[in-house]
């Protein structure tokens, strides 16, 4: 038998943790059942919080992550629970105002609090139509996402390429909103084929060439004003190395199926945001400045998924056996740095959010939303050492 290396090791439990307790979990604390949808946060001791508002792109993202899970077999009811959610949200976040159109927030019982369009909520909707497609070959979400993509050109689309914020007015334009449109783009074609989606993920990649990585700082921005000049706070440019770590790996993807140039930038980017965001512990500071300055030393845990995926699409395309391994033992110490600082050991299959300057849980609550970030991680370590073993 050939022994486990201490990524396969660790991605394994990784895994095991996810399918076993935390995925259960959230399949059951974390829907609501009178109404199907997503709670918006478990409490650390594992019961829903019913009292705080409910973001619905939490829903959407749910969808995404039930409908990866029943792919990789770790459930077998995710059609139901996708079915669910997406009945939620056309019952409870539909926009009366605007047919065809979703709320941004709801009241603990369900009323529309917000009614705007939010480009970062609707590139999650895509994500999740791509992956209703993918998972159980629903059509009509192939037409959900043609009649948002439609509704994104025709109300929300930028000057000077890309999109708003939403349909309200806002004070700055961010990266972080066409990141994952790029993601869901990716997604959209792998599921369907159809070309038009590679192209609108090629309209991504030009405008962070174009204006989110700044060549001179070597580094991803994440504020801009409405003409893409970047802004400047307090600290100067901000700069979140988690948000560098994820360009890695969407870089690296768009690269897979394009073959577009990206190794300058991925490479950059990967030593960049360990420069600049990994403190002695292993964990990723939320900001820096453009200089690697530290300005919140926070720490989220969506950073560290990050990392782990950064890494072992670093590894996949190294072709110095050294520089693979290097890559190999970051992902594997950022699984355990993961588990060992983020895993709510009170409660089966809970986490924590956020920590402290000083490593310590300062979050009250384990939000739903970063479900998404741990499956994929768990997912890409997976299929890296499988490819590796095979």
């Amino acid at each position: 038998m050939t022994k486990l290396t201490r990524l396969q090791q660790v991605s394994v439990k990784f895994a095991n943790w996810l399918k076993q307790e935390s995925i259960p979990l959230w399949a059951t604390k974390g829907i609501d059942a009178t109404t199907g949808g997503s709670h918006e946060r478990l409490t650390l001791q594992g019961e829903p919080d019913l009292e705080c508002n409910r973001r619905v792109r939490v829903n959407y993202r749910q969808m995404f992550v039930f409908a990866m899970a029943n792919e990789l077999g770790w459930i077998d009811n995710g059609q139901q629970l996708v079915n669910q959610l997406h009945q939620f949200v056309n019952r409870y976040g539909a926009n009366p105002e605007q047919p065809g159109t979703y709320a941004h927030l709801l009241g603990p019982q369900g009323n529309i609090l917000d009614s705007k369009q939010d480009t970062y909520d609707l590139a999650f909707y895509l994500l999740s139509c791509a992956w209703r497609f993918r998972a159980f070959e629903d059509t009509k979400a192939m037409q959900e996402a043609d009649a948002m993509m439609a509704n994104l050109d025709s109300y929300i689309k930028g000057l000077k390429g890309g999109w708003l914020e939403g349909d309200y007015s806002a004070d700055k334009r961010r990266q972080n909103p066409h990141m994952h449109l790029f993601e869901a783009f990716m997604a959209l074609y792998d599921a369907s084929q159809q070309p038009k989606w590679l192209a609108r993920a090629g309209e991504i990649f030009n405008m962070f060439e174009s204006h989110f990585y700044d060549a001179g700082a070597r580094v991803l921005l994440e504020y801009f004003n409405a003409d893409w000049t970047p802004q400047f706070g307090t600290h100067g440019k901000i700069v979140e190395p988690g948000h560098m770590l994820e360009w890695v790996w969407l870089l690296r993807e768009y690269s897979d199926r394009t073959s577009a140039p990206v190794d300058s930038y991925a490479n950059t980017l990967y030593d960049n945001a360990i420069a600049f965001g990994k403190n002695v512990t292993g964990l990723i500071y939320d900001e820096t400045t453009e200089t690697g300055k530290v300005i919140k030393a926070t720490k989220r845990c969506w950073p560290m998924t990050e990392l782990i995926k950064a890494s072992v699409a670093q590894a996949k395309q190294a072709t110095d056996a050294e520089l693979k391994a290097q890559y190999e033992d970051n992902a594997a110490e950022a699984i355990e740095v993961l588990m060992e600082f983020y895993v709510n050991n009170d409660v089966k299959g809970g986490y924590f959010d956020q920590l402290d300057a000083d490593d310590k849980v300062i979050a009250e609550f384990a939000p739903a939303s970063t479900l998404y970030h741990l499956i994929i991680a768990a997912r890409e370590a997976l299929n890296y050492c499988n490819q590796t073993d095979a």
